[in-house]
């Protein structure tokens, strides 16, 4: 009886496979093309499941967003951002500039100057020692060792701690000694030793500032004058032959820099996060979304983001609670969506970005500073509440985040089950497929040996 090429094979753990089939027929792809339409239920599942993963992406990235932006909003409330500071300024800084503390005495001084401190000097040849030596300045003694260079011993004066002079070397190889502090001094430059000798006609003594404040002569050993007008630091940096400096003191206010960047700041994260959140409500999903197209328009128009949009821009003009009319919204200090241009609104207004007009924040904070701060902080607070709402632990956008995390979940605890109900399907298809192709072979054996032997009796007859 001849044979046919069937083979059967298995692995342990793998599908069994089916080769040189009985039947002529492609068994493998038929059972291929069977298990892919039995799939079909888990590819569906597992794009449903890539869908709501992207879904809860961007939702974890639009919370991230808002939570940055309440914790700027925060900041608007801190008192940080509204210190009261006396501004002191000069006409000419250049000449007279100044700075003020806290207390500092207000009004306008006109500052004369017609000597400015500098330091005492001596100028001394130096002539390199043929044997150790020792110099001293102001007694402080340097050690000089046989060759030493004029450079040598200048650096060695500058790096000492306890010096009381700098020294520099001129193009000529002389050495200047000079006293580290300004002003006139008693006691001028003590030098001895071998290796300086004083070049004559060039020492020269330190000198004291010396100044009027509306007419009173003062003088100071530094540039930097401390008491000539209480709570005011006075910098001298030229001579004022054209005429008095004017040093304005202000009272102390409101630092309107500090509150602009603060606002400024505010407005910009403001702005970028509407346009995130308006992009997404604008993008419409993909009418046949490839893979990579899962996560496009998963929040196209939605309700809650559109609705707190919404709430956000009415924050920005509805008068607050308990304020004074003329100081009740952000609006009061210059914070608007901008003026309309060309007829009508501008696309950013439409869109509800925010701009800042800083001369009418400049104006409001002159004119009512501690009702600009009390403005700032119940707004903040009330923006707080209104994203955090949303967004904040255990707020609606959370609760939405982890509903598609569990959804997430129990898809592909039900892939999974699939999987293994098909893993089973496609082992006993194989089987069964097997088990045919092996009646199959038997019975073309069979056929195959009746013809042989009805061939042999025809010969035999014959």
């Amino acid at each position: 009886m001849s044979s046919s090429p069937l083979s059967v094979g298995s692995t342990s753990g793998a599908p069994i496979t089916v080769q040189g089939l009985a039947s002529g027929l492609e068994t493998s792809a038929i059972i291929n093309a069977l298990m892919q339409a039995e799939r079909e239920p888990v590819t569906h599942l597992s794009a449903q499941q890539a869908k709501v993963k992207a879904a809860e992406s961007e939702l974890q990235s639009v919370q991230s967003a808002l939570q940055t932006l309440a914790q700027e909003s925060s900041e608007l409330a801190l008192s940080g951002a509204f210190e009261s500071k006396q501004q002191v300024s000069s006409n000419e800084p250049a000449r007279v500039s100044a700075t003020a503390s806290d207390g500092a005495a207000v009004g306008g001084y006109e500052v004369q100057v017609t000597q400015l401190a500098n330091s005492a000097q001596r100028t001394f040849a130096f002539t390199s020692p043929g044997k150790a030596s020792t110099i001293s300045i102001d007694g402080q003694e340097f050690n000089l060792s046989a060759g030493e260079t004029a450079k040598q011993l200048a650096s060695a004066v500058n790096g000492s701690s306890s010096a009381t002079v700098y020294a520099v070397v001129l193009e000529d190889g002389d050495l200047v000694l000079s006293d580290r502090a300004t002003g006139k001094s008693s006691e001028f430059i003590q030098v001895s030793g071998e290796a300086l000798t004083e070049v004559a006609g060039t020492a020269r003594e330190g000198r004291d500032a010396i100044f009027k404040i509306d007419g009173v002569e003062g003088s100071s050993s530094s540039n930097t004058v401390t008491d000539a007008i209480p709570g005011v630091t006075l910098t001298l940096g030229g001579l004022t032959s054209n005429g008095p400096v004017t040093i304005d003191v202000q009272p102390p206010g409101l630092e309107v820099s500090g509150v602009e960047a603060k606002l400024q700041a505010f407005i910009q994260l403001y702005n970028s996060t509407v346009e995130t959140i308006q992009t997404q409500l604008a993008t419409r999903p993909p009418a046949n979304p490839s893979s990579s197209e899962y996560g496009v328009g998963t929040l196209f128009a939605d309700p809650e983001l559109t609705n707190l949009l919404d709430d956000m821009r009415a924050s920005m003009y509805e008068p607050l609670k308990g304020l004074e009319a003329e100081m009740s919204s952000p609006f009061d200090i210059g914070v608007s969506t901008g003026a309309p241009s060309g007829g009508g609104a501008s696309q950013s207004s439409l869109e509800g970005l925010l701009t800042l007009e800083p001369a009418k924040l400049a104006e409001a904070i002159q004119a009512n500073p501690s009702g600009v701060q009390k403005m700032l902080a119940q707004f903040s607070q009330g923006l707080q509440l209104t994203i955090e709402d949303v967004s904040a632990a255990g707020g609606t956008m959370e609760a939405r985040i982890n509903g598609d995390a569990s959804q997430v979940t129990q898809l592909q605890s039900q892939i999974s089950s699939l999987d293994e109900i098909l893993l089973v399907r496609e082992k006993a298809l194989q089987e069964t497929y097997a088990q045919l192709e092996g009646v199959l072979a038997q019975n073309t054996n069979q056929d195959n040996y009746l013809i042989e032997q009805a061939e042999a009796l025809s010969k035999a007859k014959g």
